[in-house]
């Protein structure tokens, strides 16, 4: 990008409510460039020397470069600059932060250093939720020829983003790591568990952190599978219309991954809907079941999914099981559900045909 001076200027204006003259940019440490600063790479700090009221000032303008430690997106740059405008002032002795901008397309400069939390605006979509229709069948109602248009419309649509690659093979050991280590996660989530529960003791999640690591260098190898994904496909983010149309909500974490999240998102709800109502995966949400994996794995041709998925299938059950998220959950789901995470972890490759042995049936 190109640093200009009366860009930099205007913002400062708008920053300190005064006439502002910039005398002055360089990349610290280096001359004073009476041009444009050009090719002005992220990362690189430049030192702005400016005059205001009659008196000379000095500052020096941050970023942060794209980079393989979490960094990769803007909004985990972001993340960083927020938390440092806030903590540098907070420390003794440290030098303080003015403000905390962004660059706009234009080369603008856009103070933020008055925020204190940040939102997000969307359009309004309608709909009913998916989870509706999961909670139909799991009350005991028959299966409708809908219910399995449905199914194949969120089965196409998942074909479909998972032929999208991703750019650079780094960001799907981020997304295994994060999936294991990440606050959202496996260990955030099994940090939520209180040490006193009587089925998932600390010893048990232990034992599960410890699976889930070993799983993680197993998926090292596989970061040519980097596809598209919407990273949270559960059945309260996706809004049903009329028939099969449909509008998703809330994509999380990662815009590319394996596609096995989006897969076990979305089919372990149908064992987990089966589990509430009988204790076993059968009847209708058996059917959108293996209907489901059927279909995927005829289509994509992704044999290779079955390999990988033990972990993703770990993540989605832990929320289920978690008296956070489910806290009048009856204790023999909640034991199905550990006995699962177990088998998956402990199997070589998942077999969709084997779902009540893994749940302890």
């Amino acid at each position: 990008m190109e640093l200009q001076r009366d860009s930099v200027q205007s913002y400062l204006e708008h920053l300190r409510g005064m006439p502002v003259t910039v005398l002055e940019l360089r990349r610290l440490g280096e001359a004073p460039e009476d041009r444009p600063i050009k090719e002005y790479g992220y990362g690189t700090p430049v030192q702005v020397d400016y005059e205001m009221a009659g008196q000379r000032h000095r500052a020096v303008i941050h970023t942060m470069s794209p980079g393989p430690f979490g960094h990769e997106n803007v909004a985990d740059r972001a993340q960083v600059l927020l938390w440092e405008h806030a903590a540098f002032n907070r420390l003794p002795q440290h030098v303080r932060s003015l403000d905390v901008g962004g660059f706009t397309h234009d080369g603008k400069l856009v103070s933020l250093g008055e925020v204190e939390e940040l939102f997000l605006l969307t359009e309004y979509a309608e709909g009913r939720g998916y989870f509706l229709d999961l909670a139909r069948l799991q009350g005991g109602s028959e299966m409708s020829d809908l219910d399995l248009a449905r199914a194949d419309a969120l089965c196409d649509y998942l074909l479909t983003i998972h032929q999208v690659p991703g750019p650079d093979p780094g960001l799907y050991i981020r997304h295994v790591r994060e999936l294991v280590g990440h606050g959202e996660c496996i260990m955030g989530l099994t940090d939520s568990y209180p040490p006193s529960h009587e089925l998932f003791s600390p010893r048990v999640l232990e034992e599960i952190e410890h699976l889930c690591v070993a799983w993680r260098w197993r998926l090292k190898r596989f970061t040519h599978r980097l596809r598209q994904v919407h990273g949270d496909f559960h059945p309260w983010n996706i809004l049903f219309q009329s028939g099969t149309e449909f509008r998703l909500l809330d994509r999380s974490r990662a815009e590319y991954g394996d596609p096995a999240d989006d897969v076990a998102s979305l089919t372990l709800n149908y064992v987990f809907s089966s589990l509430q109502r009988s204790g076993r995966l059968e009847g209708g949400l058996a059917t959108l079941f293996e209907r489901f994996w059927q279909r995927y794995l005829e289509k994509s041709r992704d044999q290779k999914i079955l390999d990988v998925i033990a972990p993703f299938y770990v993540f989605r059950a832990l929320v289920m099981a978690s008296p956070v998220w489910y806290p009048s959950l009856a204790m023999p789901v909640r034991q199905a559900l550990l006995a699962f995470i177990r088998a998956v972890l402990l199997a070589d490759r998942f077999d969709p045909a084997r779902v009540n042995e893994y749940c302890g049936g």
